[in-house]
């Protein structure tokens, strides 16, 4: 098949429709806003790591027609946002007019050499115009609700100040997991709140609702964290008038039928599901790309040049979303954050999953399928969605089948999904087991890949473990079910005799491997102690 341009390829950046131009097809949105002066945007990893390159997307919402989402400009193609709605730091304000992110970060001393601070300034926009995002009432003093709110010559620290300790969500600072120490790293709360949380918050949100996950994927070298959260503390709410506000308030562009050809290659992106497979049908040098979270690293760090990339991520087929009486489902092309928002909770295994699943600005483009769909044994979501029980709706132009995950994966980055088929639809079959649990072995607490990560699923009825379904990741060629260790619970006493029996069989499982990660005894004593903290966190609560 030979990709005909639909129509100009054009995107409009801080309101104004631009042209993409004669460039190739890999093009990141970052060199193709630099190549045009918008050098707000850095480039400090090139592989989603480090937030200078951040910028703000307009995308569906979930709680209003319009969200500002912040993305990694250095993954994505810039033919992936053919027709869509861009703003950088640059179209937030001016020195003239600062926007009031950009003022509390100035007033508050959050930037020092400033390569870092634009990527600051859009994740932290993004939290600013999140919806449902609620302020404490706080005195006008303090308020930035308008650029114009806060006094130029009031540097004050807003209360939080007297909390002397700096966030432990910033990813480069977040205390790692010491070789000593065999104890899972878990995101959990603290028994009680620190000093910051005085006023309404709590240990990773400010009174005024600000969530610090929002800036777990931007880091900072000389600044120092705590000024770049007393910014963020200082926020209250957009005014009535600020017009990036109201825009929520309107739907986001719909997605562009695109296609480019380059020297370099073709990128298309179909206009439904069934034109998308014909696709895959026809040709087998095809790369399906969704959040691009994993082929643009391929495309940035290693080179990668794919004949033709297809793009999937708008395909409403694929955005499905539904909680039944009987099953949960979810589309493949739904990103995580996405998920995250729309779950509400609903399944606690994965709410404990999504705050560990990389950072903010990889959540808002990783979509579900994406993560199962490259066969990775380290990925994130198979272990929880392995103890869930999931099942996979492939699709392809023949039709669909379903597959249960737990036979999905067949080797190292392998699966039985053919070329010519398309993840569809996760479904989680309900009820939910009431007692589950994730962990993640890392050596940061956020934005870090796990060297184990075991999700757990269990019923347990009159003190006696009825079912029990246990996933793991990175320790093995792919994902896997912990199946002798499942055995070694169900039908047997909750106690501490038999959780100490079956972590002897779950140190056994799979097949580690010694790498830069961790060792293999490291990993098999890591799953052992992960079961035995399981326990004993179940028996205190």
């Amino acid at each position: 098949m030979t990709t005909q341009a639909l129509r100009t390829p054009a995107l409009t950046v801080n309101g104004d429709v631009t042209p993409i131009g004669d460039v190739s097809v890999h093009t990141t949105v970052l060199d193709w806003l630099r190549n045009r002066g918008l050098t707000g945007a850095k480039e400090g990893c090139a592989e989603g790591e480090c937030g200078a390159c951040s910028v703000l997307v307009a995308r569906p919402g979930t709680s209003s027609e319009t969200e500002w989402t912040a993305v990694n400009a250095c993954l994505l193609p810039v033919a992936s946002l053919d027709g869509q709605e861009v703003i950088t730091s640059e179209g937030l304000g001016s020195a003239a007019e600062l926007h009031p992110v950009q003022k509390e970060m100035a007033v508050r001393g959050g930037s020092q050499c400033g390569y870092c601070t634009p990527g600051f300034i859009c994740s932290m926009a993004a939290e600013y115009y999140r919806p449902n995002r609620t302020c404490a009432p706080r005195s006008a003093s303090s308020r930035t609700g308008a650029a114009t709110s806060h006094p130029a010559a009031d540097t004050t620290p807003t209360k939080h100040a007297a909390d002397t300790a700096p966030t432990e969500h910033a990813p480069d600072t977040a205390p790692a997991e010491h070789a000593a120490d065999p104890a899972p790293i878990e995101h959990a709360a603290p028994a009680s709140p620190p000093p910051a949380a005085a006023g309404g918050g709590d240990h990773e949100h400010g009174p005024n609702g600000f969530d610090l996950h929002s800036l777990s994927g931007n880091l900072c070298r000389c600044t120092g964290y705590r000024p770049i959260r007393d910014a963020a503390y200082a926020l209250d709410e957009p005014a009535e008038d600020d017009a990036f506000a109201v825009r929520r308030d309107s739907p986001p562009p719909a997605a562009a039928p695109t296609g480019m050809v380059s020297a370099e290659g073709e990128f298309l992106r179909p206009p439904t599901l069934e034109a998308a497979l014909a696709v895959l049908g026809e040709r087998d040098d095809a790369v399906v790309v969704a959040g691009s979270t994993d082929l643009g690293v391929q495309v940035n760090i290693f080179g990668s040049r794919p004949p033709l990339t297809v793009a999937i991520d708008r395909l409403e087929e694929l955005r499905e979303f539904s909680f039944g009486a009987d099953e949960v489902r979810l589309g493949a092309a739904l990103t995580l954050t996405e998920i995250e928002r729309r779950l509400s909770g609903r399944v606690p295994l994965l709410a404990q999953l999504f705050p560990q699943f990389a950072s903010r600005l990889i959540r808002n483009g990783a979509t579900i399928g994406g993560n199962l769909g490259t066969g990775s044994p380290i990925g994130d979501t198979p272990p929880a969605l392995l103890a869930l029980d999931a099942r996979l709706v492939l699709a392809s132009s023949r039709g669909e089948r379903v597959v249960p995950l737990a036979e999905y994966f067949t080797g190292y980055r392998q699966t039985v999904k053919a070329p010519d088929e398309l993840i569809r639809t996760i479904v989680l079959p309900l009820p939910l087991a009431p007692i589950t649990a994730f962990h993640k072995i890392a050596k940061r607490r956020f934005d870090d890949i796990s060297s184990v990560a075991i999700g757990y699923a269990l019923t347990i009825t009159d003190g006696v473990v009825q079912d029990a379904k246990i996933g793991l990741g990175g320790v093995a060629a792919t994902p896997l079910r912990a199946t002798a260790t499942e055995h070694a619970l169900t039908g047997r006493p909750w106690n501490e005799t038999t959780v100490r029996t079956a972590a002897a069989v779950l140190a056994s499982e799979g097949t580690p491997m010694d790498d830069h990660r961790a060792s293999s005894s490291y990993r098999s004593a890591m799953l052992g102690q992960s079961l035995l903290r399981f326990y004993h966190q179940e028996a205190i609560a």
